[in-house]
């Protein structure tokens, strides 16, 4: 819990029985233990309670089970359905809410369902429910004001062969019963998902490297596009006026930190080797950590202003490791939102140029010219965008509309090739219309044959996805064919290129 409730220890004998209690809860004031359990999974073990810890929910075998009032001795409620493999409750005040995530099996989907608490029974006590195939694992991120869930579903392996992280898609739940398969405009791992605090919007980085970070509103459309860069994190300031897009890990810690009041860039500091990134609870702080076991060497701390100064250094002696670095905690609206500047603070610690490795260059080329060759292409913000014949960027309002327009027309244009087979029918794509596609020959009989099959097979799979859109049960084999849309889609592409 957060303090004042049970604090939480556990243990599990190595032959996995299950006789001896290996969970306790402990009143953390007087040391006493309230109540002890058999907790035989290491996955999703862990009680959780509500903000105001008057509830307390533990998954157990295919329910979960409520506490209330930490009277761990009477199960208050329990919310059964096959299989519950994790579930979150929602931040907030009353009335809590709880997600649950059952897993798909035997060709029947996964599915993510919301619920109001205690109201669980009936066929009809669910407030949202989506199903989904492709999913091995499932993340549930709700908003602060509980009003949405996002679902990260991932596979462990790419059956396409396209990506070492196996596959992720996002879904989106409200808890007025709506919901929505994300339809991302670049092909590739989703390596975070945030939530702004407003709970109006949020941010998605995703798309192989670089990659692509894009904000949504509650429709799910587009808000701002932030193009393409080497990042696969993203992070709101407290109050939602600051946005931290940054790359770590096996990236340099290139860090862009933006106003998305306005969408403007603030700074790009770097933070190499960080292990670890959390704003202060006053919007204004940025604590970025190098620490053990991640990193041995180099261990220790910066704190940043967003304007990218760095205001504190400390590092640990050579021989010794840095575990863990963290802000004290402060409840919500102590810290008033203050007005965002640009203009770098003043800092006396001396900053470090990053050195920059050049590339190596053989000695018949060190006397001439360079040429700069890029592995990528990197996508600027939608609002940095050279326009055609006019190589300033747009006025606020022009860039407002432009935005929408490019915004719908991207996801749209790259949706068309992708995405999961619980897809509502997505409109075909704009070929010619029917009665002329016979003239589409290529002067090849055997080739015009597949192209005639390819969009025969294509059709087959569209009656089958509204069907499934409009509640049938579809089989197996009627499945497996939607899971090969995609390959089909390119077949048909590549054969009409040859044309």
């Amino acid at each position: 819990g957060s303090g004042r409730d049970p604090g939480v220890m556990g243990s599990t004998s190595k032959d996995g029985t299950a006789g001896i209690p290996n969970l306790q809860l402990y009143d953390v004031k007087t040391g006493t233990c309230l109540k002890s359990f058999i907790q035989k999974k290491m996955q999703n073990w862990c009680p959780s309670w509500s903000e105001d810890e008057s509830i307390c929910a533990r998954n157990v075998n295919n329910e979960v089970h409520f506490f209330e009032n930490n009277n761990f001795n009477t199960i208050a409620n329990k919310l059964h359905l096959q299989k519950i493999n994790d579930f979150v409750l929602s931040p907030g005040p009353q009335p809590y809410k709880v997600a649950v995530y059952v897993p798909g099996s035997k060709g029947a989907p996964s599915f993510v369902r919301l619920y109001q608490y205690p109201n669980f029974d009936g066929p009809h006590a669910a407030l949202a429910n989506k199903s989904f195939f492709k999913a091995d694992k499932v993340t549930m991120l709700w908003n602060k004001k509980a009003t949405a869930v996002l679902v990260i579903a991932s596979t462990d392996v790419d059956k396409t062969g396209a990506s070492y992280y196996g596959e992720q898609t996002l879904h989106y739940i409200a808890a007025n019963g709506e919901s929505a398969v994300m339809q991302l405009p670049k092909n590739g791992p989703i390596y975070d998902v945030v939530w702004n605090s407003s709970s109006t919007e949020f941010c998605a980085v995703y798309g192989f490297m670089p990659a692509k970070a894009t904000i949504f509103n509650l429709k799910c459309d587009p808000v701002f596009d932030f193009g393409t860069g080497p990042r696969n994190a993203a992070y709101y300031s407290p109050h939602g006026h600051i946005l931290v897009l940054a790359g770590f890990g096996n990236l340099r810690g290139q860090m862009e930190v933006w106003d998305v009041k306005n969408y403007k860039l603030i700074s790009k500091p770097v933070a190499s080797d960080s292990t670890y990134f959390a704003w202060c609870p006053d919007g204004e702080h940025i604590l970025t950590a190098t620490c053990a076991p991640r990193l041995r060497v180099n261990n220790g701390y910066k704190i940043w202003h967003y304007t990218g100064s760095v205001l504190h250094k400390y590092d640990v002696p050579s021989n010794g490791e840095l575990w863990q670095v963290s802000w004290q905690p402060f409840l919500d609206g102590i810290f008033p939102v203050k007005t965002i500047t640009y203009q770098a603070v003043r800092s006396d610690v001396p900053s470090e140029e990053p050195k920059v490795a050049t590339a190596y260059r053989p000695p018949a080329l060190r006397n001439k010219p360079v040429t700069n060759s890029k592995l990528h292409e990197e996508e600027p913000p939608q609002n940095m965008k050279p326009q055609a014949g006019n190589d300033k960027p747009l006025s606020k309002t022009a860039l407002k509309n432009q935005r929408k327009h490019e915004a719908k027309k991207a996801a749209k244009q790259e949706a068309r090739n992708e995405k999961s087979p619980d897809l509502a029918p997505t409109p075909a794509p704009q070929s010619t219309p029917r009665n002329t596609v016979s003239q589409s020959t290529s002067g090849d009989p055997e080739i015009d044959k597949k192209i005639k099959n390819l969009k025969k097979k294509l059709k087959a799979i569209e009656q089958l996805k509204e069907q499934a859109a409009a509640g049938k049960q579809l089989e197996k084999n009627q499945l497996e064919k939607i899971q090969k849309e995609k390959a089909l889609l390119q077949e048909l592409e590549d054969l009409e290129l040859g044309i």
